[in-house]
């Protein structure tokens, strides 16, 4: 838990979370993938969703970051309920203070790796120079300046989430939301992957919160909460 000093310089005061998820809830048809989940997530942290496949942690990734709303329960991020947000706001909040990294990175196949980098900044408005320029200091901070004029298709996979952690920290955002990112790789790229997106993000401030299933992912983790039939079954565990 991350804190912040106290007015009189004798103890420290643990500061607000970040995020919360309160009670949610959430049912697809008759499956009910979420049972009153409650979750906080601290500033600069990372923290890491595990369970069994079904066990609800990717449902709350979603619902934690405003891609599905809950049927009940509330999410709040920086004090603001996501639920009473318009898709319009949740959208702007998704391009501006989150990032995301998913399992087969999801990069637009049409466009160099150097561009798709680039595309959240473009879709906030910056010129293409600009933009792209971030984009090649970032690949180079990543270490893969070497794929930039390359289609998705014509890298490594491990590459291709390289160059996905780069897309979703290009708007040094205050949320990652890393669902399975290592999921599609073997052990040694993973953990590469998995090591570079913690270090980044904790470089700029960002908080992480990871699903994973994968042990040696999760314990690059700070905390780690276990889900089963759509809850916490265990209390977060510091590492």
């Amino acid at each position: 838990m991350s804190s912040v000093s106290d007015p009189t310089g004798s103890f420290p005061v643990p500061s607000p979370p970040l995020l919360v998820a309160d009670d949610v809830s959430k049912s697809f048809g008759i499956t009910q993938a979420l049972n009153g989940a409650s979750l906080k997530v601290f500033a600069g942290e990372v923290l890491a969703l595990t369970g069994p496949s079904g066990s609800g942690k990717s449902t709350l990734l979603h619902c934690l970051s405003g891609i599905l709303a809950p049927d009940s329960g509330r999410v709040t991020f920086e004090g603001h309920d996501l639920t009473a947000l318009s898709d319009r706001e949740r959208s702007a909040l998704r391009r501006g203070a989150f990032g995301f990294v998913f399992q087969f990175g999801q990069l637009v196949p049409e466009l160099t790796c150097l561009e798709n980098v680039a595309l959240p900044l473009r879709l906030a408005g910056r010129r293409r120079k600009q933009a792209e320029r971030l984009a090649a200091e970032l690949l180079a901070d990543l270490e893969v300046t070497e794929v930039a004029g390359k289609r998705p298709g014509q890298v490594s996979g491990g590459q291709g989430q390289q160059v996905a952690v780069a897309r979703a920290l290009i708007n040094t955002p205050r949320m990652i939301f890393a669902d399975e990112p290592t999921g599609s790789l073997d052990s040694r790229n993973g953990e590469q992957v998995m090591r570079l997106l913690v270090a980044a993000a904790k470089q700029r401030g960002s908080a992480v919160v990871l699903v994973t299933h994968e042990a040696f992912i999760a314990a690059c983790a700070d905390r780690e909460v276990a889900f089963a039939d759509g809850a916490a079954v265990a209390p977060a565990v510091a590492r």
